[in-house]
């Protein structure tokens, strides 16, 4: 197993970026700032073949996970919003179902549309409370009460809301199986009683979620919790590769690769804290990280192949 090379390619920004996908030619990305109306939440994307970042978003509530359909629509989870949307190409936005039995649910953080065009999002709570705006505890009787994966089952404003997971506490990030019938799920919770673990959820044939194994489990050592998974991606052989950790406990940061089973392939040391992945490239063999700081990492050959749903 050869050690990856991660490069620099864009950033670092001093602020958290996130949301990496790829649209055939470049890499999109979020960064996420504290400030609601900063113009600096905004949308970027990388060109490796000229090099270049451009800006092609701002004001975007703190996006902080993207996700490309099938068909090529661009989605985003709005923090501040609470809402998933989608970024139209003459540069409007549509926000989607936003209530789930008449509350909203928590700011969503991460997404995946599979085959059906169904979108599948995890929503915690978590972020900073909007400056100026109505804090947690305002809101509370208006919240959901649960912290789960959720599903809309169209793109539409007016599709209906499910939740999709009763066992979850933090769901962090999320992505599917190349064959679709597994859902993959990370939890990352702060309080050491509860889990920070990989799981897998089988999808039923009436679309429902099956019981999910635990693929890995983060236990806490002595300088206290490890981070867990905070972002995942998967290759063409269903292999999972996830980052996750930090410099202040356990292994360090890494980027891990599982097998479907939850097998420890390889794992990859981080020069940086990393939030989340994907795969990208002209040949699909480049991996992409985002990170805490602001960066965004190119591994230029991991010797895998990524799957996406777009392009096919």
């Amino acid at each position: 197993m050869a050690d990856w090379e991660f490069q620099t390619v864009a950033g670092p920004y001093g602020s958290p970026t996130d949301g990496p996908a790829w649209d055939g030619a470049a890499l999109w990305f979020t960064r996420l700032v504290e400030q609601a109306s900063s113009p600096d939440n905004s949308l970027l994307r990388y060109e490796p073949a000229t090099g270049q970042t451009t800006v092609e978003r701002r004001w975007t509530h703190r996006t902080a996970g993207l996700a490309f359909s099938a068909a090529g629509a661009l989605y985003g989870c709005q923090s501040i919003c609470r809402r998933v949307v989608r970024f139209n190409p003459d540069g409007s936005c549509t926000a989607l179902a936003y209530r789930l039995d008449g509350k909203f649910h928590h700011p969503p953080k991460d997404l995946v549309v599979d085959r059906a065009g169904r979108i599948w999002f995890t929503a915690p709570a978590w972020g900073p409370p909007v400056p100026g705006g109505l804090r947690d505890h305002e809101l509370e009787p208006y919240t959901v009460e649960h912290n789960s994966v959720l599903r809309m089952d169209s793109a539409d404003r007016h599709s209906h809301l499910r939740r999709m997971t009763r066992d979850t506490t933090a769901p962090t990030t999320i992505a599917l199986s190349p064959n679709g019938g597994t859902l993959y799920v990370s939890e990352d919770n702060d309080c050491p009683s509860l889990p920070r673990e990989l799981r897998a959820y089988p999808i039923l044939d009436d679309g429902t979620l099956g019981l999910a194994a635990t693929l890995h489990a983060f236990p806490a050592d002595a300088n206290g919790i490890q981070r867990g998974i905070t972002g995942i991606c998967v290759d063409t052989d269903g292999n999972i590769v996830a980052c996750g950790g930090s410099v202040a406990n356990g292994p360090g940061p890494l980027v891990y690769v599982f097998s479907p089973a939850g097998r420890v392939l390889e794992t990859h040391l981080v020069p940086a804290e990393p939030t989340n992945c994907a795969f990208g490239g002209p040949d699909m063999r480049s991996l992409f990280v985002t990170t805490t700081e602001g960066h965004l990492l190119q591994v230029a050959d991991t010797g895998r192949v990524g799957w996406v749903i777009y392009p096919s």
